[in-house]
């Protein structure tokens, strides 16, 4: 594929193939010329408005005709979109928006609504439009906007390193922070995932993460959304996804591991398999060998779910198939979770672990293969900044001898033998204790293959480095633990054979963990370790 920005892949694939369906959704579908066409006159419409070169622009609008023509439209313009998941919840979104400082607000009436109700960045927001209804108290109804006879030729190109988006990280394991995208690094990211995973022209996507449709018409691929909430993927109906998975011959999929979750046991229950996927992609949060081993069986025999490794931040920098990933697992007890190799063109470091701000690379910071580091990555798919946020610049970057950026994933892991890269889990959930740090998702790992657990959550009491640790613990049977310590002894047994399991002292059983609301996985831990402390208030001694 060419390089360059989105909007010039999307300019040659309608020069080649300017009947080809673009986008097949709820409210209607879109050839590549149509799309083309109209995202031009929306781009010369919006900067009529004043939605100038470098104008943060909100985009509140459901997955659709309407979000595909306004997503190029505002790049085509040279604008900033400023995209937040309205799934971290309206306090977050409101304190994202107002950090952003936007000009201009483009939703639709409940969006609208909403923003003057909670006064979302009413300080700088001058300019609003409203799709899909009529504009409520002022400002301008998209529809009748391009009723206008715009010019439905093409503006200039912006730059590569300009601001393309501001994207903002989902919260779930500190404040939401946005990242600052240029069209370099979207570029990369398409060049990537269509390297990485050979997808071919005239392949169907079904995107049940929107922001993957931008990518697909220079990937080749038709873009289908499907009709769902898609602020709740773990809500979804999976008739509806197993609809249009064989309505529409779709060959890729993109989706979060709650959805996998859903759709799964549903298919498997009506025997319903998905022999024209080509793959699935899984994302956002880890997904569980369950939901791999479940999923994969409904695929064909060359078929696999992959789970690519990243952040808003970076992505993609890492990633394993469900086949390689399945066949560690058995050993994988008390090591984390295979992420496989770091992606040609990204380079990744271990370093020592720190809390504190690195200001210059050294070769002396990094560690050796097997032992746990912070990771660390730079490549044209990594951002350099957060807008408006020095002080994580200062901790999660880092300048590199050659005057470029990189980035602290914030993340702990380990190399293998074979260059693959080992998950242990967020550096902030590191457990400091006496004997040295134990980290999360590896300490997970030994207590998760209990038949009776769902999930465990290793959180730590008191103060580093002199931490208890605690595992917290969900079961599948949410009432099977009531009356009965055996149950706790018996999980506790699984950690007599690892060194950091053996260090858990107390198991205590949680009616249902506090996870973020779109993925249902990122696990709260820090409301966790308020809770076991509040259980275990008194009794530390037993515990230690």
């Amino acid at each position: 594929m060419s390089e360059g920005t989105v909007s010039r892949q999307l300019a040659e694939a309608a020069r080649r193939f300017p009947g080809r369906l673009t986008l097949v959704a709820t409210d209607g579908t879109l050839t590549l010329a149509e799309l083309e066409r109209r995202s031009n006159r929306c781009a010369r419409a919006l900067r009529s408005l004043g939605i100038q070169p470098g104008t943060r622009t909100v985009l509140m609008v459901k997955p659709g005709v309407d979000f595909l023509i306004l997503s190029f439209g505002l790049i085509k313009a040279q604008a900033v979109p400023v995209l937040v998941d309205p799934g971290m919840g309206w306090r977050h979104l409101g304190k994202c928006l107002a950090e952003a400082e936007p000009a201009a607000f483009i939703g639709i009436p409940l969006a609208q609504a909403a923003r003057r109700l909670l006064g979302w960045a009413r300080k700088s927001i001058e300019i609003s439009v409203t799709a899909g209804g009529r504009p409520l108290l002022g400002g301008v109804s998209f529809p009748r906007l391009m009723m206008s006879e715009w010019d439905d030729s093409a503006l200039p190109e912006p730059q590569p390193d300009t601001a393309a988006a501001l994207v903002f990280t989902s919260g779930s394991t500190g404040p939401p922070k946005g990242v600052i995208y240029t069209h370099r690094m979207f570029a990369a990211q398409a060049r990537f995932l269509k390297e990485l995973f050979h997808i071919q022209d005239g392949e169907v996507d079904l995107a049940t993460f929107p922001l993957f449709g931008l990518f697909d018409p220079g990937l080749g691929m038709t873009t289908v959304f499907p009709e769902m909430d898609f602020t709740r993927p773990g809500k979804v109906d999976p008739r509806k996804i197993v609809a249009a998975i064989r309505d529409t011959g779709a060959t890729h999929m993109f989706a979060s591991p709650a959805l996998l979750k859903r759709v799964g046991p549903y298919a498997r229950e009506h025997g319903i398999g998905f022999p024209g996927l080509r793959r699935v992609l899984s994302a956002g949060a880890p997904v569980s060998r369950k939901v791999l081993e479940e999923f994969s069986r409904l695929l064909a025999e060359e078929a696999e779910v992959h789970t690519p490794y990243g952040a808003t931040e970076a992505l993609p920098v890492c990633s394993i198939g469900s086949r390689e990933l399945l066949a560690e697992t058995g050993t994988a007890a008390g090591k984390g979770v295979c992420i496989g190799l770091p992606l040609p063109g990204v380079k990744l470091w271990l370093i020592q672990i720190s809390d504190d701000p690195i200001e210059a690379w050294s070769d002396r910071l990094l560690v050796p293969d097997g032992e746990v580091g912070e990771i660390v990555v730079a490549g044209p798919n990594v951002s350099q900044a957060y807008y408006g946020r020095p002080e994580a610049n200062r901790l999660a970057k880092i300048q590199a001898s050659d005057g470029g950026v990189l980035h602290r994933m914030g993340d702990v892991g380990w190399r293998d033998e074979r260059g693959r890269i080992w998950f242990c889990g967020r550096k902030s959930h590191r457990v400091i204790t006496p004997t040295g740090p134990l980290f999360s998702v590896a300490v997970e790992g030994i207590f998760n293959h209990h038949p009776a657990v769902l999930r465990t959550a290793l959180v730590g009491l008191g103060h580093p480095p002199g931490q208890i640790p605690v595992l917290c613990v969900e079961l599948e049977d949410k009432h099977a633990w009531k009356g009965s310590q055996a149950l706790g002894d018996e999980i506790l047994q699984l950690g007599a054979t690892h060194p950091a399991g053996r260090q858990i002292r107390a198991a205590l059983f949680h009616h249902a963990f506090p996870v973020d609301i779109r993925h249902n996985a990122k696990i709260f831990r820090e409301k966790l370790a308020r809770w076991a402390e509040g259980r275990l208030r008194g009794k530390l001694d037993f515990v230690a």
